[in-house]
């Protein structure tokens, strides 16, 4: 951990989000980032001309056709690729630009349209010669439902147990979305409905897949002292590190799961794979809850090793008897997550970290909440508080 680290910790903050979830066939990608956009501003008490900076993601539409649509300059632009585990770097990065003075307030804005109805192909599948998530394109396996559900067979080849071993996970978050009035998903869901929906691809059921959705999103970086003297209460990025690669980490799951060319092991995260907590100044008994990326359930069972909350192959019973829902000892993903609140490339939950910290979450509230972690499987994280 360097000096530089520590210096930026709580430097910069949150101080503005915006959202929309649900089925908009009469809106654009676009439409719906500029109306998230203006959501997070009112959010913040900003106008247009106040963020001069802009990042965007790739499968909507382009940063320049966003700010011709709010006709805004900004002095600091990028964009990136849309997939989950980016979305903590691009918030990192807009933390870093506005520490470093390269802008005063940076969005990040994303619209999403589903995959028209009757369309055959997904593009995500054609990136880096059909996708680095395990699939097998000689045998059709081109979804990344299919590299979640080698990694979840290797899980229980390992450790034990079954995919029945998953529904706490999608229970939880269906009752989480019962109490958020944006959710997709909001059906309750008994054991049997979970135990009783189809395969997908075993050992994963339909209800282990998130939602597929329209949707906007955005949130509003600026520093500390901006954010002090904006609208709503200013969330601190306190801790932060990326996303780990090479060799031994599977797109889908944590180091020794060995589904592709990976070596089997069980993983235990040591010191120099956990340094955002030493930034921000906590540990894993300081987190009041957690969010984790959700696009498959067994992501969070992954998730919850990675950071060592669990060791190797206890997460699956970590899960159980209420302990991770509102109320548990570590509720997570309370907004429903991606299983159940909806899908906005995973921007909405760190949406839902902000209003959990700013205590605007009313019956799915945590109770005193201060502290929240995101993070996921693959390493990367922020950590955020009040």
């Amino acid at each position: 951990m360097t000096q530089v680290a520590q210096a930026m910790r709580d430097k910069t903050a949150v101080c503005g989000v915006g959202l929309t979830l649900g089925n908009f066939q009469d809106k654009s990608a676009l439409a719906l980032s500029v109306e998230a956009y203006d959501l997070a501003l009112e959010d913040a008490g900003l106008e247009r001309k106040d963020v001069d900076g802009l990042i965007q993601l790739s499968f909507g539409n382009d940063y320049d056709r966003f700010l011709e649509a709010v006709g805004t300059d900004v002095r600091y632009a990028y964009q990136g690729w849309s997939h989950g585990r980016f979305i903590a770097p691009m918030l990192q990065q807009a933390a870093m630009v506005v520490a470093s003075g390269m802008a005063k307030a940076v969005a990040i804005v994303h619209g999403r349209r589903r995959r028209a109805f009757g369309q055959l192909a997904d593009t995500e599948m054609w990136r880096q010669g059909l996708g680095p998530h395990g699939e097998s394109p000689a045998y059709g396996a081109m979804g990344p439902v299919f590299g979640a559900a080698i990694a979840a067979q290797r899980y229980f080849h390992m450790y034990g147990g079954s995919g029945d071993d998953l529904a706490p996970i999608a229970m939880a978050f269906r009752k989480h979305a019962q109490l958020n009035p944006l959710a997709c998903r909001t059906s309750p869901m008994t054991r049997e409905d979970y135990l009783n929906s189809r395969w997908i691809v075993e050992p994963l059921r339909l209800f282990d897949c998130c939602q597929n959705n329209d949707g906007g999103a955005c949130l509003i970086i600026t520093s500390a002292e901006r954010a002090r003297d904006c609208k709503k209460p200013p969330v601190y990025i306190s801790g932060m590190q990326g996303v780990h690669a090479g060799p031994q980490f599977h797109n889908l799951t944590l180091p020794g799961l060995g589904v592709a060319q990976q070596e089997v092991f069980n993983y235990r995260p040591q010191k120099e794979d956990l340094y955002a907590y030493q930034m921000a100044g906590v540990t894993q008994k300081d987190i009041d809850f957690l969010i984790t990326y959700d696009a498959f359930s067994p992501l969070v069972l992954f998730g919850l090793e990675r950071f060592g909350f669990c060791g190797p192959g206890e997460a699956k019973d970590f899960i159980k008897d209420g302990r991770i829902e509102l109320g548990g000892e570590l509720p997570i993903n309370t907004s429903g997550g991606l299983l159940s609140e909806g899908h906005v490339v995973g921007w909405n939950l760190f949406i839902e970290a902000i209003r959990q910290l700013r205590h605007e979450c009313g019956p799915r509230q945590v109770k005193d909440a201060e502290v929240c972690q995101y993070g996921s499987f693959l390493g990367e994280t922020v950590i955020f508080r009040r």
